[in-house]
């Protein structure tokens, strides 16, 4: 009976040295990195790590005889910060594949490296289009969201109720000028106008003066091409200058639920916005937020959170096929294979980069609506996947 033990363990064993092969080191090292505390911290930072951390348990790497190990930095949403810390981790801490990545020219700078590099990059948190139009990269792939998806969805859906003047309050750097570019082509395509735009820094506290610039140019539309804590402060301020009063609409072109926790639905209500992920989508989703919530001190995953469980969930399968974590040939591989998960469903990888699955337009419940925490949104459209992003052939993609 010990001999047949002895025998069976070695089998195991065996089979575990098998997958691990090609793998560098004996270990598959992924790094998450974003930013830990600031202005996107919360629809990134710590709980993208946790829903990482997720994606490994449910994978049963350890199972599998896959040794996988997380690592985080914190960005601070500066482009020489996060290209150090990937220099760091390809170069002496060998991490294979590089996650997340909110602030679009943070993730700019990671893709030149990783291409360079020949490793894997995973990005659900920046949202430039780019990244798989003139940028694309056969080592990137582009999960979550983008500037396209963005204005196309929530821009063509105003200017078709009548917002057809539009004025720009645009976070002054790679993303707010993409997400400004992209919807602005939008509303010309609609036979809308814009009247006029202004440039704010990153992480401003102050938005009177842009505000007020808002307010003169009488523009249906104030669009918010901006994020995170830039675009909750706008909001809270426009508020107080009485904007909405006044007759003007405010579109925030990239907003989060939690933003939304954040404002309130008092400060909310009636917002309209994209999202690829909403908590409250099916069964499937409303269980991994449940999950999620208790690992996460009970705060509900936002769109970038919920995308890098998906793409870590879609990594780890695509290095089990490919018997590598070679990155490019993980890439690769992760292209071939159609992608499917609890929090997106089925979907698929174009040979740009681009993930694609459907996308939702969505509005802001009032107060008088919500049955409690979280519940925040009415679906009022769903977006098929084949036209939630950007035709293949726009971008411009040398691949």
């Amino acid at each position: 009976m010990k001999l047949k033990q002895t025998l069976i363990a070695a089998a195991i064993a065996a089979i575990a040295g098998t997958a691990n092969a090609q793998v560098s080191d004996g270990v598959i090292k992924i790094g998450v990195m974003n930013d830990m505390s600031s202005l996107y911290s919360d629809i990134a930072g710590p709980g993208s790590v946790v829903a990482a951390r997720m994606a490994i348990e449910d994978f049963d790497a350890a199972k599998k005889g896959m040794k996988v190990e997380v690592l985080f930095a914190d960005h601070q949403n500066k482009p020489d910060v996060g290209s150090q810390i990937a220099n760091q981790w390809y170069d002496v801490d060998k991490v294979d594949a590089i996650f997340d990545v909110p602030t679009s020219s943070v993730a700019l700078a990671i893709n030149e490296i990783t291409k360079k590099k020949g490793k894997a990059f995973l990005v659900s948190g920046a949202a430039t289009s780019d990244l798989t139009g003139k940028a694309c990269s056969p080592n990137t792939i582009h999960w979550t969201y983008d500037t396209w998806m963005l204005a196309n969805g929530t821009g063509s859906a105003i200017v078709k109720t009548g917002g057809d003047s539009w004025f720009f309050l645009t976070a002054d750097y790679a993303f707010g000028h993409a997400l400004e570019r992209d919807t602005e082509a939008v509303v010309l395509k609609g036979g809308g106008k814009v009247l006029g735009k202004v440039r704010h820094p990153l992480n401003a506290q102050d938005f009177s003066s842009f505000l007020l610039q808002a307010q003169a140019s009488k523009a249906k539309i104030v669009g918010l091409a901006n994020a995170g804590g830039d675009t909750t402060n706008a909001i809270k301020q426009a508020a107080e200058f009485g904007i909405v009063k006044g007759g003007q609409s405010l579109a925030g072109m990239l907003v989060f639920i939690t933003d939304i926790h954040g404002l309130g639905l008092d400060k909310a209500q009636g917002l309209i916005f994209t999202e690829t992920f909403y908590w409250d989508l099916n069964a499937q989703t409303r269980a991994w937020t449940k999950r999620f919530a208790a690992a996460n001190g009970g705060k509900y995953p936002s769109m970038v959170q919920a995308g890098v469980y998906s793409a870590v969930t879609h990594y780890l399968k695509a290095v089990e096929a490919a018997k590598t974590d070679d990155g490019t040939k993980v890439i690769a591989q992760m292209k071939a294979m159609p992608t499917d998960d609890p929090l997106f469903g089925k979907g698929s990888i174009r040979k740009d980069g681009r993930k694609l699955h459907p996308a939702y337009l969505v509005e802001v419940k009032k107060p008088a609506e919500s049955k409690g925490p979280y519940d925040y949104y009415k679906i009022r459209t769903t977006i098929p996947a084949d036209q939630a992003f950007r035709p293949e052939k726009d971008g411009g993609c040398s691949l």
